[in-house]
């Protein structure tokens, strides 16, 4: 059998009440168990007439029939590929760049090129390879792949430590711009509200009263938009004192402001009813969240540094427009 393509597996009587993956894998000798559960996970395995399966210890039943699509084999390591990027420093030891909004940081399921990583390796050459893992030479911290902004990436395995370091510790700043539905109340103050994985949805994360980690983001309103007493959106400045996974986008929506072009915190927010707002705000194709300013220590010579950078166009264009609506009195 060759492993890549698409496999249809039929079950009988003798598999039925078996684990999906057990099964799939007894029914597909070149796949292990574990590899069967990768692809289940990574939706690439359906029951036929009835949408795709990510359980793996989803029970067969008898006469079920699944439709098992195998991958070519990802590269082991990630290949240089050339891109523009916009680099705000560079030295022997790291970089700082502003990242655009829609690139993926490193390979992952689904992204296995054209991202951060392949980028950078073609920029730095032969240096960063392995800095930090095979996978993800160089990289200290991430943004997600709809979030915009400063990063900092390593370029040895000291500088790789020390900032690892610093990140670890929380010992530099970081302040992310967001553009959220309605305005914060109050209009600056600290949200302390430990985060972790969502009780239901895995894939998400939620503020936990009981298994999450402490998370601390200080926030404060730069500027509203819409009617005084009922405005439709604002920009808000929120700055982490600890780094949890979506800690911003997870702390706004907590505090009734999700993040404007949210596709996962901002699902259940609704413009107000019987009040019109622009459809700009309604449309905007991503996650309106951009890292504004980096802070922290040059790991060699100590150096207090200081990035910053404006909001992105689409960001700017959002605003602009914003300021342009006539509000009715």
């Amino acid at each position: 059998m060759s492993e890549t393509g698409r496999h249809i597996v039929t079950f009988d009587a003798a598999a039925a009440g078996e684990r999906l993956d057990r099964a799939l894998a007894a029914a597909l000798p070149a796949l292990t168990r574990s590899r069967v559960k990768a692809l289940i996970e990574g939706r690439r395995v359906a029951l036929a007439g009835g949408g795709t399966i990510e359980e793996p210890s989803r029970k067969v039943k008898t006469g079920e029939q699944f439709i098992v699509d195998i991958p070519e084999p990802e590269p082991a390591e990630p290949l240089p590929q050339a891109r523009d990027l916009d680099i705000l420093y560079e030295d022997d030891d790291l970089l700082v760049l502003n990242k655009p909004a829609g690139l993926v940081v490193h390979p992952a399921p689904g992204n296995p090129d054209n991202t951060l990583v392949n980028a950078l390796l073609a920029h730095c050459g032969d240096s960063l390879s392995g800095i930090g893992g095979v996978r993800r030479p160089g990289i200290v911290h991430r943004l997600d792949k709809d979030t915009s902004g400063v990063m900092v990436v390593a370029k040895n395995d000291a500088s790789h430590h020390a900032l690892s370091k610093l990140f670890a510790a929380h010992d530099l700043t970081r302040v992310y711009h967001a553009l959220v539905w309605s305005v914060p109340k109050p209009r600056e103050g600290t949200i302390d509200a430990a985060i972790g994985r969502h009780p239901v949805d895995r894939k998400r994360m939620a503020v936990r009263r009981s298994g999450g980690k402490r998370a601390v983001t200080e926030y404060w309103l730069e500027h509203s938009y819409g009617p005084p007493l009922a405005p439709w959106a604002s920009l808000v400045a929120a700055k982490l004192h600890t780094g949890r996974t979506h800690q911003v986008r997870v702390h706004l929506a907590h505090i009734g402001c999700p993040v404007v072009g949210d596709p996962v915190y901002g699902r259940t927010r609704t413009p107000p009813r019987n009040r019109a707002v622009p459809e700009a705000l309604k449309t905007f194709g991503r996650q309106a969240l951009h890292a504004a300013l980096l802070e922290f220590r040059h790991p060699t010579s100590g150096r207090e540094m200081t990035f910053a950078t404006e909001l992105p166009h689409d960001m700017r264009m959002l605003v602009a427009e914003l300021n342009n609506v006539k509000v009715s009195a």
